[in-house]
C-alpha cells in the first residue's frame, strides 16, 4: 500500500523534535509499504532535505521515505496569528496533494488540528481510506489553558474536530484521555486504537553513546534534566520555583538543566539571571542521539506541565518516554495516567501541582538516596522495554492503519 502521511512538524532523528512519524514511516517501509510524508519546515525539526525550495516546495527521498516539504517556517515562538496562517497554508497546500497524488490511505496526525483537513477531502471527494491520529484534544486544551478565548474560534475548532473524527475510518489516540475524548464525540470505541508514544531503546541504550554534561556541571553534581518546549503549556516556572528553594537551602550540588526552546525561554532565562539561580542551566535543542548522551549522564528526568486538568489524561509527552528509555527515574508534577504509571512501576517521584517545596524536596530525596534512585532507574528501563518498546507499538500501529486490526 501507498500511505500519504500528513504531519506538519515531521522530523528525522537529526532534529530536536519528536520522531514518532519517522519511526512509524520506517516501520511501514519495513513491512513492504510506500510512504509519502507531507510536512512543513519546523524550527526544531530536520526533514532530511537540504536542496533549495522551488516555488515554496522541495522533495526527495530520506531513508526510503518520499518527503514533500513546504516552505512554511514554523516556530514555537510565533504568535497566534502567524501560527494560524502557517497552519492554514499547510492545510490548503496539502489538499492539492490529497486530491491529485496516487495513494491508498491518507493518514494525518496532529498537532495542529488542521492537519486533518486534507484527509477529510481524501475521504469524501476521492473515497480514500482516512486514518486520523490525535496527539492533543482540540479545542479542549487551548480552551482550558486560556490560550484561545474567542467563542467563534473555539466553535470553529470544535466543528473541525467533529468533522475530522466523523470523516476518519479509524482513529489513533496517544493517551487514555484522548481516546475518551474521541468517544465523547460519538465515535465507536472499536474505531479507536490507543497507541501511545514509544521508547527508542536502540537509541537511548546504545553502548557506544558518548555521555556529556553541559558546563559548569561536574560529575559530582546531581543533574536533573527537562527536555522539551519552553512554552505556556509546560509550566516551567515551577522548576525555577523549586530551584529558588534549593538555592536558599544551599544545595548547590543539585543542578537543573533545561534543554530546548520556546516562546517563554527568554523570560525564564531573564528570571533565572535576576534571581541568581545559577543552579539552572539552559541548553539549546539538540538532535536525539546527542540528547541520549546527555540523559545517559543525568540522574533524573523532569516531566513538568502547567496545572491544567485537561493535561492529566490528555497528553503523551515524548520526554517521558525518552527518560525511561534511557533508564532515568522521572520526577512528575501533575496527576494523571503518567503519574499512575510512575507509582505503579515505582520508577520515580510524583508531586502535586504548584507545590514548589514538594518539588524541591523530591529532588533532595533523590540526590540523597542514590540506591533508591538506581532502583527506580532500573524500573523505568524495565517499563520502557516491557510496555513501550517502539518496535512493538509501531507494528501494532501499522496493522491498525493498514488493516484495521490490533495485534
Amino acid at each position: 500500500m501507498h500511505i500519504l502521511y500528513f504531519h506538519q512538524h515531521f522530523s528525522t532523528p537529526k532534529g530536536a523534535a519528536g520522531t514518532r512519524s519517522y519511526e512509524m514511516a520506517k516501520r511501514l517501509l519495513l513491512q513492504g509499504h510506500q510512504v509519502t510524508m507531507v510536512c512543513g519546515s519546523y524550527s526544531q525539526g530536520n526533514t532530511g532535505l537540504e536542496q533549495k525550495f522551488i516555488k515554496g516546495r522541495r522533495e526527495g527521498m530520506v531513508d526510503g521515505i518520499r518527503v514533500i516539504e513546504f516552505e512554511l517556517n514554523y516556530s514555537n515562538k510565533d504568535n497566534f496569528f502567524r501560527r494560524t496562517i502557517i497552519f492554514a497554508k499547510y492545510a490548503f497546500a496539502s489538499i492539492w496533494l490529497a486530491m491529485w497524488e496516487r495513494y491508498d490511505i491518507a493518514f494525518a496526525t496532529t498537532t495542529p488540528l488542521t492537519a486533518g483537513i486534507p484527509g477529510i477531502f481524501a475521504r469524501w471527494l476521492r473515497n480514500k481510506t482516512f486514518i486520523f491520529e490525535v496527539r492533543d484534544l482540540w479545542p479542549e486544551l487551548p480552551r482550558s489553558m486560556g490560550v484561545i478565548k474567542n467563542p467563534l474560534v473555539l466553535w470553529l475548532m470544535a466543528v473541525l474536530e467533529w468533522i475530522s473524527y466523523r470523516s476518519a475510518h479509524r482513529c489513533v489516540a496517544l493517551s487514555p484521555g484522548i481516546a475518551k475524548g474521541i468517544e465523547k464525540c460519538g465515535i465507536a470505541s472499536n474505531k479507536i486504537a490507543l497507541i501511545p508514544n514509544g521508547c527508542d531503546i536502540e537509541i537511548f541504550q546504545k553502548s557506544s553513546l558518548k555521555s556529556w554534561r553541559p558546563e559548569p556541571i561536574s560529575n559530582d553534581d546531581f543533574m536533573a534534566v527537562f527536555s522539551g518546549t519552553h512554552g505556556q503549556a509546560n509550566g516551567l516556572s515551577a522548576i525555577l520555583d523549586a530551584a529558588k528553594i534549593l538555592k536558599k537551602r544551599r544545595r548547590d550540588d543539585i543542578k537543573i538543566v533545561l534543554i530546548g526552546d520556546g516562546k517563554l525561554k527568554p523570560n525564564l532565562v531573564a528570571r533565572a539571571e535576576a534571581e541568581g539561580l545559577n543552579n539552572i542551566i539552559f541548553v539549546e535543542p539538540v538532535a536525539k542521539e546527542r540528547l541520549a548522551g546527555l540523559l545517559k549522564s543525568a540522574d533524573i528526568g523532569i516531566q513538568c506541565l502547567a496545572n491544567v486538568p485537561a493535561f492529566y489524561y490528555g497528553t503523551s509527552p515524548n520526554k517521558f518516554f525518552d527518560y525511561i528509555a534511557a533508564g532515568l527515574p522521572v520526577l512528575n508534577n501533575y496527576p494523571g495516567w503518567l503519574a499512575e504509571l510512575i507509582n505503579e512501576y515505582d520508577c520515580g517521584w510524583v508531586v502535586e501541582p504548584d507545590n514548589a517545596i514538594a518539588f524541591a524536596n523530591a529532588l533532595e530525596d533523590a540526590a540523597k538516596n542514590r540506591n533508591i534512585l538506581a532502583k527506580k532507574g532500573k524500573n523505568a528501563s524495565s517499563l520502557a522495554i516491557s510496555e513501550f518498546n517502539r518496535k512493538i507499538l509501531a507494528d501494532k500501529w501499522v496493522n491498525w492503519v493498514t488493516k484495521g486490526e490490533l495485534v
